[in-house]
């Protein structure tokens, strides 16, 4: 289970991630990615809704890392889109120590992920963050766990 504080829970927290961050796309999900010193770079002329402009990113780079799950009705059903949102949290929270302080993270699983096992999904998982420069290229995918 994710602490509270390495969740994204506020939809403006995902809109803010899908539209300003960097994302990567595998086969069994996509992974978006908005880092701290991302966010912090407007365009002068954007403007920026009040309740967007109170988030995270726009703080302190030193925040925590938070992750939010995106499992659509096109992986399955109930019992099968809380099986990999579960097997995804599992993943994420393994590698929350590796990635750095302040980033924001939204999964968002294909209808693929259905029939992944989880050694799949990590593989996916790793391949993404390291395609957004958020994990080192050789360095060990998992925190200390």
């Amino acid at each position: 289970m994710l602490p509270a504080a390495a969740r994204l829970t506020k939809s403006q927290e995902f809109s803010l991630v899908v539209r300003r961050g960097r994302r990567s796309g595998r086969s069994r999900l996509v992974v978006h990615v908005l880092r701290p010193d991302q966010a912090a770079g407007r365009h002068r002329d954007e403007a920026v809704p009040e309740d967007v402009a109170n988030t995270a990113p726009t703080r302190e780079p030193t925040g925590s890392t938070r992750v939010g799950f995106v499992v659509s009705k096109a992986v399955g059903t109930a019992v099968v889109r809380h099986r990999v949102t579960r097997r995804l949290r599992h993943l994420v929270r393994d590698r929350l120590p590796a990635l750095p302080a302040g980033t924001l993270v939204v999964v968002r699983a294909l209808p693929a992920a259905a029939d992944a096992s989880s050694r799949e999904l990590g593989a996916d998982l790793d391949a993404a963050f390291r395609k957004l420069r958020v994990l080192p290229p050789n360095g060990p995918a998992t925190g200390s766990r």
